[in-house]
């Protein structure tokens, strides 16, 4: 079951869900407990941020 657990938190935030609703419909008292859980998967899509901006900037 955690499994289905944490694929449903990283596809929520991989797809835009802001943490706030990821944390409350995973039922986390608080949204720290999200982001210290899945902060992985925010890290990933700043990377991924960060070089599709630097493909407009250095296009």
């Amino acid at each position: 079951m955690d499994l289905f657990r944490h694929t449903n938190a990283t596809f929520m935030l991989l797809t835009g869900t802001s943490a706030k609703v990821a944390s409350n419909r995973l039922g986390h008292s608080t949204i720290n407990i999200t982001m210290d859980l899945y902060s992985h998967v925010l890290k990933d899509m700043n990377e991924d941020a960060a070089d599709r901006l630097n493909v407009v900037i250095y296009k």
